[in-house]
């Protein structure tokens, strides 16, 4: 895993006028009420999934993109879902770029996942959600894994819940946690 996040260049995922902190250990502004998430929190998260090599990973929150090209280091296949139309272009345009052929942006709600793709093996929410939406937890693959910040915006806590054979979810509160809401219409 840190060697994802050696290999991602974090300063072309945010705006010009933020590319001289990039690498600080905070979330930053990317623009339409967005940011882009502390790596620390972002490290966190990703162990908590365990990802494979072999792991298909549905993102809800694309942002810039930059969690998605860590997604795109460490599992075969990415997609990635951003409410923000503009925001959703600039990530595909840079995943692209980048070379992260196996890194997918889809223009959707987040709550509602992407169905067509499903099940996933691991799913990454990189944005505060008031509650799980069931959806996702339908799109989980048996065995899979959810890492979730529930809560509101005057803080939140992350859940890390396990689907296991008999699709039962086991849920685990993790770390408190702060993120951009979980946007459900634009």
């Amino acid at each position: 895993m840190l060697a994802a996040f050696r290999r991602v260049p974090r300063h072309r995922f945010v705006p010009e006028g933020e590319r001289r902190v990039s690498y600080r250990d905070s979330a930053l502004p990317i623009g339409f009420e967005q940011t882009i998430s502390q790596p620390s929190m972002l490290a966190i998260m990703l162990a908590a999934l365990t990802l494979e090599p072999d792991d298909r990973v549905l993102e809800i929150g694309s942002g810039s993109g930059y969690a998605a090209a860590l997604l795109a280091e460490l599992a075969a296949e990415v997609y990635t879902i951003e409410i923000v139309p503009e925001l959703a272009a600039q990530a595909a345009a840079r995943l692209a770029e980048l070379g992260y052929a196996n890194a997918h942006v889809a223009l959707a709600n987040g709550r509602r996942g992407l169905p067509e793709h499903a099940p996933y093996a691991k799913i990454l929410v990189s944005a505060g959600a008031s509650d799980v939406p069931q959806e996702l937890v339908h799109q989980l693959a048996k065995g899979g894994k959810i890492a979730i910040p529930v809560g509101d915006e005057s803080g939140q806590t992350l859940l890390v819940g396990h689907k296991d054979s008999a699709d039962r979810m086991t849920w685990l509160r993790s770390i408190p946690c702060i993120f951009v809401p979980l946007v459900e219409r634009r």
